[in-house]
């Protein structure tokens, strides 16, 4: 029959689809494709109010044949001929072809007179090259274009479905699942796909063929009846309804990926405004804590007792060691949360994210240095309330000891003094009550140092603030009084005896010499009694041996004191046998001192049991000075290790930051191997920390062996943490920027260089002046003129939104990657948006329901909602509304 070539052809068909004028002999095959056919030219004749009944007949004047041109085109042919005659036929034909022609087809033994003639063949080939150009060359998948697009296309589309396997458009479409599949998959609700059989053709195909007819405007261009009963169906008959499809589904398909893109958006959007909404709550709780946690650092008021000051303390080490670390890593993910929604909205082309007032990151940690503020110094002030307590106690105590020691020697003086028993005496008696007198003066004086004692002890636990200070000056006051009193009495009484002196002549002198030596002699004794139960307070080695050395030196003087109270026990003793030889009648009393042999000897075993218990007490605070020179060097020990390797660590982690050797990838791995490694290294803090806690419960408070405290360690600690999560945040957000722009490495590493260059001071920012040299090295146009310096604000306000004064790096490669890219995501959705709104340039809240997912379009709507209403469609949205409510004001 007729073949035809051209170059144009040539792109969409394969030689074994040319016209074959052998097959068209085929009653079968010539049967589907009139029906084919004439379905085909009637679903777009029907357009123009007309159709044709048989294919061969009506086409033969020409006028059907230019109006279905016209229709399948959009152009209009020359104007036809509407005679009746043979040649005005002709002409018409003639014109048709002329215009097929006219789009690159060359139409091959095909000629008017054939047409006209209603050569059947003819007539059929010449609307299989109407069908090809108009209906199935500009077809095209992957790079494939016509036939093998076409089919592509329903290989694709027909893949997920079991018993479809599409290699042809001859039997592969036999049993109907192929047709049934292609509806399913663009149209689910008009066929239950899971009831089809694949050994029920007829019923499939019939099941197909109405329902694309039904719903979506394709005829019925085949009979199942025909393609069951061929061994093999016609090609072409097969290819042009599948073409209807194809046609039928194209524009869904230009929708679907409208709606797919602003889906994606909206997604994007609803991500970016979770992370706000994250933000504010993590700030907002984080920023309460603070202001719960700053009065009680600053509550400054001390408490009356160690035990409820070392509970302090304890709430104090909780607090550094349970409350605060969570805290820290919370302020640390907040700056990294920022940053990554900074970064993620720069991408979307959507404002930067301003926090509410009150909570930038700037606030934040403003509030923390407020915070470390208020911390500061309250460990040290704990620590000074408990010293100082410590020596409120020790001076309460001894205060106690010295006034019971007073008041014991006080009983019964007033009494004494009081006594008229010089009155009656004789005159030996009243010499020997002179003389007794003159020696209670002497022990009088001896006592004054422990009133002023007793006096200066109540002073300074006034200065100190003690809390039972109005007891102590109340007791003191008593003494003092009673002091007073003794003086004046002890006058009195004195100058009654000196009165009667001159009265009194004799006076036994080994009485007199007994009471003179036995009273300094039983002062000593009470005075070492006093110094040997003497409490103390000693913090080192040095101060411990001090105190025994000075014990060692007091023992060494006890045979000489031995030796005195052996020689004042020999007076006693010769006064005893003067008085058995003399029978004197001194009814067996020294009227000198009230100090006999029993009360001394007495007082000397006592000293000498004190002297051991000295010794044990002594060597008990020996041996815990001891202990405590050991914790200090097995604190100082670790701190001298663990400092420098913090110190370390800062360094390394700062030179990778700066450093570009390999990937971003590599830096990120190595990155994460330093943050391993320090989170392994956490064992050893803990440890310092229990080592820490153990000096602290021994009220150790000074430390020669290291010049580190736990204050360095724990501050150091966490500025390392919050260093390495930050920088791999840095590496993370500059890997996200590479990649959603197209950035290479070796762009990269060309960005990091410039920006080293001129981070002269490496501290991982530019100043303004700084960031304007790099720009002008990598060619940006900024001189020193009003244009330059318009142009530069302009810059900084991209690269610092926040006007902290300074760049960062990932600022910096960001401005550069938005700089250099090559397309919008912006102008990509707003697209998406005109395939949707169509000519009409808008599109209805209706419309976004049907065309979105119900959670996006419920979330579109929503956010659409204060732009919605034009004056003549409300509801409804114009390309200015869209791109407001999608993006705000910025410039799409």
């Amino acid at each position: 029959m007729d073949h035809y070539d051209s170059q144009q052809t040539n792109d969409y068909m394969q030689p074994e689809e040319d016209w074959d004028r052998d097959l068209l002999l085929d009653p079968a095959w010539e049967k589907q494709q009139r029906k084919t056919f004439t379905a085909w030219c009637n679903s777009h004749l029907r357009k123009a109010g007309t159709q044709i009944e048989n294919i061969e007949e009506d086409f033969r004047d020409g006028l059907k044949l230019m109006l279905l041109l016209e229709v399948i085109s959009g152009e209009r042919l020359a104007k036809p001929e509407r005679g009746k005659m043979r040649v005005h036929k002709i002409s018409n034909v003639n014109k048709a072809l002329d215009f097929i022609a006219s789009k690159g087809v060359k139409l091959v033994s095909i000629g008017a007179e054939e047409i006209v003639d209603g050569n059947a063949k003819m007539t059929l080939g010449m609307i299989w090259t109407i069908i090809l150009r108009f209906a199935i060359q500009d077809i095209s998948v992957e790079e494939t274009s016509a036939k093998e697009g076409l089919l592509l296309w329903c290989q694709r589309k027909t893949a997920p479905y079991k018993n479809v396997n599409i290699q042809n458009f001859h039997i592969s479409w036999k049993d109907g699942l192929g047709f049934c599949a292609l509806i399913h998959r663009h149209r689910p609700e008009l066929i239950d796909y899971g009831k089809l059989r694949k050994d029920d053709p007829l019923t499939n195909l019939n099941t197909a063929f109405d329902v694309a007819e039904r719903f979506l405007d394709i005829p019925k261009m085949l009979d199942a009846e025909d393609i069951v009963g061929t061994a093999r169906p016609d090609e072409k008959a097969i290819m042009t309804y599948v073409s209807s499809f194809y046609h039928a589904f194209s524009g869904a398909q230009k929708a679907e990926t409208a709606a797919n893109r602003i889906c994606k958006v909206l997604a994007v959007n609803q991500e970016n405004e979770q992370l706000m909404e994250e933000y504010e709550k993590l700030a907002s709780d984080l920023l309460e804590w603070i202001r719960r946690t700053i009065p009680w650092l600053e509550n400054r008021v001390p408490e009356n007792t160690m035990q409820a000051m070392q509970q302090k303390l304890e709430d104090f080490r909780d607090y550094r060691r349970l409350h605060k670390p969570p805290k820290v890593q919370e302020k640390c993910q907040l700056e990294i949360n920022f940053n990554t929604l900074q970064t993620k909205l720069r991408l979307s082309n959507r404002p930067a994210f301003m926090p509410s007032e009150g909570k930038m990151v700037s606030d934040i940690n403003n509030a923390w240095g407020g915070l470390e503020q208020a911390e500061k110094g309250y460990e040290e002030w704990l620590l000074n309330e408990i010293r100082r307590l410590e020596r409120l106690d020790h001076l309460a105590e001894k205060f106690r000891q010295k006034a019971s020691i007073h008041e014991s020697w006080t009983d019964g003086k007033e009494v004494m003094l009081q006594q008229k028993d010089y009155e009656t005496a004789t005159l030996s008696e009243i010499k020997a009550l002179l003389k007794k007198h003159e020696a209670f003066e002497s022990d009088l004086a001896a006592h004054q140092d422990r009133v002023e004692q007793i006096a200066a002890i109540a002073q300074e636990l006034n200065e100190l603030d003690y809390y039972d200070s109005p007891s102590v000056n109340a007791r003191c006051q008593k003494i003092c009084d009673q002091w007073d009193n003794l003086g004046a009495l002890t006058q009195k009484r004195r100058e009654a005896l000196e009165r009667t002196e001159k009265l009194l002549e004799t006076i036994d002198q080994l009485y007199l010499e007994y009471a003179k030596r036995a009273a300094p002699f039983n002062n000593w004794m009470e005075g070492a009694m006093e110094d040997l139960q003497d409490t103390f307070i000693v913090h080192t080695i040095e101060e411990i041996q001090g105190l025994t050395t000075a014990h060692e030196q007091f023992k060494a003087t006890l045979p000489d004191a031995d030796k005195e109270r052996q020689a004042i026990l020999g007076i006693h003793n010769e006064v005893s046998k003067i008085v058995q030889t003399y029978h004197v009648n001194m009814a067996g009393t020294n009227p000198y001192t009230t100090i006999n042999p029993q009360e001394i000897n007495s007082k000397w075993d006592h000293v000498r049991q004190l002297v051991p218990r000295r010794d044990q007490a002594l060597m008990e605070e020996h041996a815990r000075q001891q202990h405590n020179e050991r914790l200090r060097k097995q604190f100082g020990a670790q701190a001298n290790v663990i400092g420098p390797w913090i110190q370390t660590k800062m360094e390394e982690i700062g030179r990778i930051s700066i450093e570009m050797h390999g990937t971003l990838e590599d830096q990120l791995s190595h990155l994460r191997q330093y943050e391993k490694s320090i989170v392994n290294y956490k064992p050893k803090i803990d440890q310092l920390e229990g080592d820490h806690q153990q000096i602290q419960e021994a009220l150790i408070f000074d430390n020669k062996h290291t010049n580190y405290t736990m204050e360095h360690i724990r501050v150091g600690w966490e500025q390392l943490l919050t260093t390495i999560a930050r920088t791999i945040n840095e590496v993370e957000n500059q890997i996200l920027t590479r990649d959603a722009k197209g950035i290479s490495q070796e762009q990269m590493n060309e960005f990091r260089a410039s920006f080293n260059h001129f981070d002269r001071d490496h501290s991982g920012t530019l100043g303004p002046e700084e960031f304007k040299a790099c720009l002008i090295s990598l060619g940006y146009d900024i001189g020193n003129d009003a244009q330059g310096e318009a142009e530069f604000a302009r810059i900084m306000s991209i690269v610092d939104p926040n006007r902290i004064g300074v760049v960062t790096f990932q600022a910096f490669i960001d401005f550069m990657s938005r700089e250099t890219a090559d397309t919008d995501t912006a102008d990509q959705v707003m697209a998406s948006f005109k395939i949707l709104a169509g000519d009409k340039n808008y599109i209805t809240v209706d419309e976004l329901r049907r065309e979105l997912p119900p959670d996006q379009a419920e979330y579109c709507i929503a956010r659409m909602a204060p732009y919605t209403g034009l004056d003549s469609v409300p509801g409804a949205l114009d390309y200015m509304s869209f791109s407001t409510a999608l993006y705000g004001e910025s410039d799409l």
